[in-house]
């Protein structure tokens, strides 16, 4: 593991690991986008394995949060598209120019699956593999849950946000402490992504997304309370250039009780989920029964 410092093309700096896998010439490059308010450490364990498997993997912390915190949060405006735009972007330069031989690849979690349509740089991905992919359109929510997240994150977290200047999720315990445009842009998201941002800049970030060309292979699990399937679908109706491949996994099928929205990255599934992941990211086969296929240009509902 070598920690490494990101460039942003604002001057921002993110920090980060890299793992450099035995071979010489690693098989592939993996970037691991994680999801809001988790640190990248969450996700070493998984790089580790990755690494171990032939793959050069990548992981850091968007602007804000972890390693890549500034010394102060309050009045903070980094957004949900920032980290896309700006974040992943960069994410992706870096990794072009230093394994410039290696395929390119994304493994994004929740919002870290739904980011890359952001950036400039993800025309260069030739794969990407998404867990519960989706940007917290309240509506989407598990409807048994639907009124708790609801009070929890679109009320309590914009009403602490406006009087604190950030969201102090650490301290309550709910995920890390967040900057004030993401907590809003999370409270206050549409139905429709773009009708977040002002009418003059939604046809072209409407287009950017449509230009990344990777197949997508989206997992959902059953009993994950954010990533519904109806809400990886509404996230996957944004990559119309890309193979869409949905999958709907129940934990019984991975040899569980209960998963939900985080626990596919804890080390338990190493030699379930792990290992049957390394089979999209290292050959695009989907090891699990496909649920929904949206070819290129087709249309979601």
């Amino acid at each position: 593991m070598e920690a490494i410092t990101i460039p942003c093309c604002d001057g921002y700096d993110l920090h980060g690991h890299v793992w450099h896998p035995a071979a010489d010439r690693p098989r592939a490059a993996v970037i691991i986008n994680p999801a809001t308010g988790v640190l990248a450490r969450y996700y070493h364990r998984y790089a580790r394995f990755l690494s171990g498997e032939g793959f050069a993997v990548l992981t850091y912390d968007y602007r804000g949060i972890g390693l890549s915190r500034p010394e102060r949060m309050a009045g903070s405006g980094f957004r949900w598209r920032d980290w896309g735009e700006l974040d992943f972007d960069a994410a992706v330069t870096w990794t072009r120019h230093s394994l410039p031989d290696a395929d390119l690849m994304v493994v994004g979690h929740s919002i870290g699956g739904f980011l890359p349509g952001f950036a400039p740089a993800s025309r260069h991905l030739h794969r990407m593999l998404t867990v519960g992919a989706q940007y917290a359109y309240w509506r989407d929510y598990a409807p048994g849950k639907r009124l708790g997240l609801v009070l929890k994150w679109h009320l309590a977290m914009p009403a602490l946000t406006a009087l604190l200047g950030y969201f102090p999720g650490r301290r309550l315990g709910w995920l890390e402490d967040l900057p004030a445009g993401v907590a809003h842009e999370w409270s206050f998201r549409r139905a429709r992504m773009e009708a977040s941002y002002p009418n003059r800049e939604r046809p072209a970030l409407l287009d950017r997304f449509a230009a990344v060309r990777a197949p997508i292979l989206a997992v959902g699990m059953a009993d994950d309370e954010f990533g519904t399937p109806q809400a990886i679908r509404r996230a996957l109706g944004y990559y119309r250039g890309s193979q869409r491949r949905q999958v709907l996994l129940a934990p019984s099928d991975l040899g569980f009780n209960a998963i939900g929205h985080f626990d596919l990255f804890h080390d338990r599934h190493r030699d379930g989920f792990w290992r049957q992941s390394c089979a999209w990211l290292r050959d695009g086969l989907c090891p699990w029964s496909v649920s929904a296929l949206l070819p290129p240009h087709a249309m979601v509902g």
